[in-house]
Parts: C-alpha cells; structure tokens; sequence
C-alpha cells in the first residue's frame, strides 16, 4: 500500500512538474476551471471547459454494464427538426461533472431552427462558417455557440442540411445545490437566492446551472462521457395536447420566420422561460399548424 502511495506522489509530482514547464500557473481543483475565478471574472467570459482531468476519474453509473441502458443512441436524433424539438420535451439531460458528480434537468422548452430554408437560423442560406459547423454534422451534434459574448446556449442539431434545436429550459430533477453555486458565481454580489424553477428557466441559464462549456461544441451527445440524454423513468412521455406551438423567441426582426410556431414547451409548467397565451388557446382549439 505505501509503494502504491509513492507512486501516486510520483506522478503528481510529474505532473506538477510537465504543468509548470508548460508556463500554465497550476491550480487549486484543478480539474474544476472555474473554481477559484472571481464573481468579476466569470462574468465577463463564456464557461470554461474541463479540460485537465484527475488522475483516476469516476466513471458515471450509465457506464456500468450493470445499470440499465437509458442513455438515447444515435437513432433518437436522427429525425426531422421540428419533430426532434417536440421529442425533446420530457427527455432528461445529464451533465456529468470532473468529480463523477451528475447534474440532471428534464428539457421543458425547445426551439427548431430548420437550416437554410429558415431565415433567423445561423445557416440560412446553407451558409457554413466555422461558427456553426456543428449545424452540417450528424444528428445528435452539439452546437455550443455565444451570445453577447459572455452567455452560451446549447443546440442540437438533427437531421437536415444545417438544422439544429435550441434547449431553452430545464426542470431541475438532480444537483440543485451545484446549479445554485454555479448560476450564482455569474450574477450580481449579493442577488436573492434563486428558486429551483429559475436555475434553469433560459438557454444561457440552462448553460450555466449545468456548467455546459464551449468547448462541448460538436461533440456527440448520444456517445459523449460527460453529456447525454435519457428518457424520463418516473413520468410517462408528454401527450400532444401537453405541448404548446408559439413563435420563437428574440428573432423578432427576421420579419414572417419569427412568427413561425417553432417554439414548443410543455402546458403549465413553471420552469418554461417565456409564456404565450395566445399560443395556447389556439393549440386548444385545434387551430395551430406547423
């Protein structure tokens, strides 16, 4: 056992050592980039990624051959934009943080940004920048981008030539606790303590709570070890009346494309980020079409 902890020694000292000569300062938790950041600072620049991981990692539960498969494949996200959207809806996203800790939030709210026919997507006009490359690739491709140049939002992208769709919100269901420390490290010194249907009631919010950084842009979700879905165990899958069609939100200057009912959230639930009256009487009615 000693041998054993000489080892460990040695190759922390290794490590320590291959870190300074890299001219990187070496700190506290490590693998936590974030950790250690002032309030100031983490405001002024999009989520860090992970990047430096402990010796010898956790590895989460779904891992193990012994759990059941949960995890969604490849074949979830291969389908049209607006039906991944609605899909979406009581899907369960996990976040698997560097300490083996898990983050979970059921997706409440979504948006479907169809690719080049869709005037306020990023690749209208089938135009592909290194920005939105993630957009072109296999469904199931995460595209991470920012917006204001300090807040990030989460897009998916499924099947279709540059179409994506945008997690809007999330009810938290595992973590709170840790969703509250990393929402509140980006907000005001001395704001009032969120309630748990605010830590995630946004796409930036959605982004912050789970800690989703930028460098998560075009990686696999239905094979990636520090992100995924999984379908909901405890509540049945929502029932088409469940879901409410509005226009999308802040796209108000891309003139007809913003009156698209693109938007899809679940009826009455408290964590939806904006709610559309008017939506929901006419999806009541039977008079919404998308």
């Amino acid at each position: 056992m000693m041998a054993g902890r000489k080892r460990k020694v040695q190759d922390l000292a290794v490590a320590t050592a291959a870190h300074t000569e890299s001219g990187l300062p070496l700190r506290r938790n490590q693998t936590e980039p974030n950790c250690g950041a002032s309030p100031a600072k983490l405001k002024s620049q999009p989520l860090l990624c992970e990047s430096v991981q402990s010796l010898e990692p956790e590895r989460s539960h779904y891992f193990n051959n012994n759990e059941p498969q949960r995890r969604l494949g490849q074949d979830f996200f291969n389908q049209p934009c607006i039906s991944l959207a609605k899909a979406f809806l009581g899907k369960v996203l996990v976040r698997r943080r560097a300490d083996g800790s898990e983050l979970r939030g059921r997706i409440v709210e979504t948006e479907a940004y169809l690719g080049g026919e869709d005037k306020a997507s990023h690749s209208a006009g089938g135009k592909r920048t290194e920005r939105n490359t993630a957009m072109f690739m296999k469904p199931g491709t995460i595209y991470v981008y920012p917006i204001y140049g300090i807040y990030l939002c989460m897009n998916v992208s499924s099947e279709g030539e540059g179409a994506a769709v945008l997690l809007r919100s999330l009810e938290p269901l595992q973590g709170q606790p840790a969703m509250r420390e990393l929402r509140a490290a980006r907000r005001k010194e001395g704001a009032w303590q969120l309630k748990d249907k605010e830590l995630c009631n946004g796409p930036s919010k959605l982004c912050q709570a789970l800690n989703i950084p930028r460098c998560f842009d075009r990686r696999d979700l239905a094979s990636d070890t520090e992100v995924w879905l999984e379908d909901d165990q405890n509540t049945s899958p929502p029932k088409p009346q469940d879901i409410v069609s509005a226009p999308r939100v802040g796209i108000e200057s891309h003139g007809e494309w913003a009156k698209k009912p693109w938007r899809f959230y679940l009826r009455g639930h408290p964590c939806v980020s904006v709610v559309n009256k008017e939506a929901e009487r006419r999806s009541l009615s039977g008079k919404e079409t998308v």
